[in-house]
């Protein structure tokens, strides 16, 4: 067995530990220790605290020289970085303000990525995972959702999820899968319950019996799936053991109440929340998720995330990382916005892709720095924590690692 090795040592150290995953923080509330160490041992962390108390003669060291902050490893849990394509050309259609409808009839929209998409091979796509996920760690995300929904039929949902997880094979970051067969009508059905029934009947038992995901998403708005198209779609999920998670009231309301129903381990999206829904959310044991990343691209309102804090709810962040609303892709910088028109501290903002957004995909050995944890953490050359988001993502990770490895 190997020896134990202490990493550090840290200016500051951000365990983003003894906090709650439900309600405000405020920036008193944060543990900072000076001068930090890490001593992983087999991709976990044994211990943290100051790096001279962890020092001993039954450790190896890695010094780090110079000022530098060390954070958990950030967690995306809300993209769709597997597609083919681009939608550059919607993009610019909707700053020369056209409208949704408008850039569909064009032939943009979402089923331009799904055409875009069906055309890519599986490998294709697993390149195109790959690259967005280096990306991503690079940035300081070690762990990332990521969904199908580009496929709409049963052969090629199959195709994206198996294209995810012959990706995370290879890639250094944890991706997480997610069945979003439900993410519109497609064009090529002509019922749309049909559809649901295929998906239930035929694609589920697949995608357990690959292990493909445990995870299952739909998109709940007037124009994809009301909520009382998708609720017998979601039992049928539940009663199959896939934990559910909604796109939810990115427009109109709905989702939410569908998120409560199913005791959904997320409701994402969020901008067209009122006070009902900030209520009926913080009331429940479903985290909210905002994607900035999506109000950004498309120029519309941000996700109540200060109101929903100041109710009591859990709030993660997410990029949305996908080629039509959010092509960005880039979350420290999203979140660092949102905290700037939500009013959030630092604090909210870092629990957002930490900790918070963890539970959002039900991991709880991850987003913290703690005895037990994956050794996921990165570095930033500051000796100030609130650097990292005053300079809204320009502020890049010296390091990153992974499972107490060092990736980037």
């Amino acid at each position: 067995m190997n020896r134990p090795l202490l990493i550090g040592p840290f200016t500051q150290l951000l365990p983003m530990r003894n906090l709650p995953l439900k309600g405000a923080l405020k920036d008193e509330q944060l543990t900072i220790i000076q001068n930090g160490g890490i001593l992983v041992s087999e991709g976990k962390i044994l211990k943290i605290g100051v790096f001279n108390e962890l020092k001993s003669d039954d450790v190896d060291i890695h010094h780090i020289e110079g000022n530098h902050v060390c954070l958990p490893g950030f967690v995306d849990s809300h993209t769709h970085i597997c597609f083919g394509g681009t939608r550059a050309r919607d993009y610019a259609y909707r700053n020369a303000g056209k409208t949704y409808l408008e850039i569909a009839k064009a032939g943009g929209g979402i089923w331009d990525t799904v055409t875009q998409t069906r055309k890519a091979s599986q490998q294709e796509l697993v390149e195109g995972i790959i690259s967005r996920s280096q990306k991503h760690l690079k940035n300081g995300i070690t762990t990332i959702e990521v969904k199908s929904g580009y496929g709409l039929s049963m052969d090629e949902e199959l195709k994206m999820l198996r294209a995810i997880q012959q990706a995370n094979e290879t890639t250094n970051a944890t991706l997480v899968p997610t069945c979003l067969a439900a993410h519109m009508k497609p064009k090529d059905w002509n019922q749309n319950e049909d559809y649901l029934d295929v998906i239930i009947n035929e694609l589920f038992p697949i995608i357990k019996a690959e292990n493909l995901a445990n995870r299952v998403d739909a998109f709940v708005e007037e124009s994809a799936f009301s909520p009382e198209e998708i609720k017998p779609y979601f039992q049928k999920a539940k009663e199959m053991g896939f934990d559910i998670t909604v796109h939810a009231d990115q427009f109109t309301t709905g989702g939410s109440q569908v998120a409560v129903d199913f005791d959904a381990v997320s409701a994402d999206h969020l901008e067209a929340s009122t006070e009902k829904e900030i209520q009926l959310l913080a009331k429940s044991n479903t985290i909210a998720t905002a994607l900035p990343g999506a109000s950004i691209g498309l120029g519309c309102a941000y996700t109540p995330a200060r109101k929903i804090l100041d109710a009591g709810g859990s709030l993660s962040i997410a990029s949305d990382h996908n080629p039509g609303s959010a092509p960005m892709g880039d979350l420290l910088t999203q979140a660092s916005i949102l905290g700037t028109f939500e009013k959030l501290s630092n604090t909210e903002i870092l629990s957002g892709i930490t900790f918070r957004a963890a539970a959002a995909l039900r991991l709880a050995d991850r987003g913290k720095l703690e005895a037990g944890s994956q050794a996921d953490f990165m570095v930033f050359p500051t000796e100030n924590y609130q650097e990292i988001t005053y300079h809204q993502g320009q502020l890049k990770p010296s390091q990153v690692w992974k499972k107490g490895t060092p990736i980037h």
